[in-house]
């Protein structure tokens, strides 16, 4: 058995691979949900939806979200009545009362749907628009997520890191507080990171279901150390299983050269280098590291090289079995 720790795109990259040296039945991934929004009512999760529209082959992997193929006719339709009735675009945050009112799990994160600033393909909405009617239902976030791996016909077992809200902001030199994806998907990462909040994430739980999977070998992906892992560590309770099972970690960095995406801008705004070295500061728990073969760093931990660029299947797969000699060595 060996659990995942899933957000962004790299370690969904990686278990593009990992059916080669793990069974898939025997793998479980713990993914991040710092990241979601409720968007005109509906809740999306957008690290929940990587892992679940991968294992179900039907993600786009061109960008690495939404479904491949999707149309956008509801989308379109929406900029459209906006633009007529002259209704201002870009994030409409809801405001600060309706933040905490409703369903409890969208709490921090509620924009409006009008003018959505974030691209929803028509069959990705009846993904969101299911699962928030089952949480409308009573169901909880991970009987959710259950019951759709289910309909893409995932092998891995799924899990969202906890069933109570939390909320990844980003707090910018300009005194700003704005929700992760209007930082990364409205503004394109431009704002200057002056640090970054886990809101929630102190009364916040990892399920029952959870604290299994952390009690067997874990692999962290290549990740984004801040917003993608970021959030689970910030729960109470994962470090310390994490410090209790071997833990492997393949860095985002080539040295100090990242892979893609606002790692590093994100890592200096916390305090962390952004670097591999920086990573292995950031991950105190991990027994070993997947380094590429050309990077420097020296670290104090068991390190496995290989080429650490993961562009198709066959790279995943070749990290994939670094991975696992790497948890070999450190069992």
């Amino acid at each position: 058995m060996v659990t995942f720790l899933a957000g962004g795109t790299g370690t969904p990259k990686l278990l593009e691979g990992a059916a080669g040296p793990f069974e898939p039945t025997d793998v479980t991934v713990v993914a991040n949900t710092g990241d979601d929004v409720e968007l005109g009512g509906h809740l999306v999760c957008p690290d929940l939806d990587t892992v679940l529209f991968a294992g179900g082959d039907v993600l786009d992997r061109e960008r690495w979200w939404g479904i491949d193929g999707d149309t956008t006719a509801t989308h379109a339709e929406l900029m459209r009545l906006a633009d007529a009735a002259g209704l201002a675009g870009g994030p409409r945050y809801l405001d600060a009362d309706a933040q905490t009112a409703g369903r409890e799990i969208a709490r921090w994160r509620r924009f409006s749907g009008v003018a959505e600033f974030m691209e929803i393909g028509d069959r990705d909405r009846a993904v969101h628009l299911t699962r928030t009617s089952l949480l409308d239902e009573g169901e909880t976030l991970t009987a959710v997520t259950r019951t759709l791996t289910d309909a893409f016909g995932l092998d891995v077992a799924l899990l969202p890191m906890s069933d109570d809200p939390v909320a990844t902001l980003i707090h910018t030199a300009a005194g700003e507080t704005i929700h992760f994806q209007e930082y990364w998907v409205a503004r394109r990462a431009e704002p200057t990171v002056a640090d970054v909040e886990f809101r929630g994430a102190d009364a916040a739980t990892p399920t029952d279901a959870v604290r299994d999977a952390l009690a067997d070998p874990v692999v962290i992906g290549p990740s984004n150390p801040v917003t993608s892992i970021g959030p689970l560590l910030a729960v109470p309770g994962i470090e310390a299983a994490l410090a209790r099972t071997p833990v492997v970690a393949v860095s985002p960095f080539v040295g100090d050269e990242v892979f893609s995406g606002p790692a590093a801008a994100l890592m200096a705004g916390v305090g962390h280098e952004p670097s591999t070295a920086g990573v292995a500061d950031a991950y105190p728990f991990a027994d070993a590291f997947v380094l590429d073969d050309a990077d420097p760093t020296a670290l104090d931990r068991h390190v496995e090289r290989t080429d650490t660029r993961i562009d198709d299947a066959d790279d995943a797969e070749r990290v994939a079995r670094a991975c696992k000699r790497a948890l070999e060595a450190v069992a």
